[in-house]
């Protein structure tokens, strides 16, 4: 078994959009699953649609556990990145054992 990690992630409303930095830090979270020895899996990808009820972009995470998870959320490297991502995004998340 495996915890799986998905997080949506959208501009917040009130932030104008900024292409050059929303490139940059997509192409960072696009390649952090390589960059974390924890995560197993990784996908990211934008919403290819425009209706009111989607976010920007998904990511799912594969970990051995919640330890692993752990080892993830609190990685440096994640961290830098979170960093970053709060001034322009807000995000949901949801975490299970598949």
């Amino acid at each position: 078994m495996l915890m799986r990690h998905i997080v949506l992630f959208r501009r917040k409303a009130e932030v104008p959009e900024d292409a050059l930095l929303e490139k940059t830090v997509t192409e960072r979270m696009a390649s952090l699953g390589t960059e974390i020895p924890a995560i197993q899996g990784w996908k990211f990808a934008a919403n290819e649609l425009s209706r009111p009820i989607c976010w920007d972009y998904v990511l799912e995470a594969e970990v051995a556990d919640a330890k692993a998870l752990d080892a993830y959320l609190f990685h440096p490297l994640h961290q830098a990145l979170v960093a970053d991502l709060k001034p322009y995004f807000e995000w949901a998340a949801v975490d299970y054992t598949t």
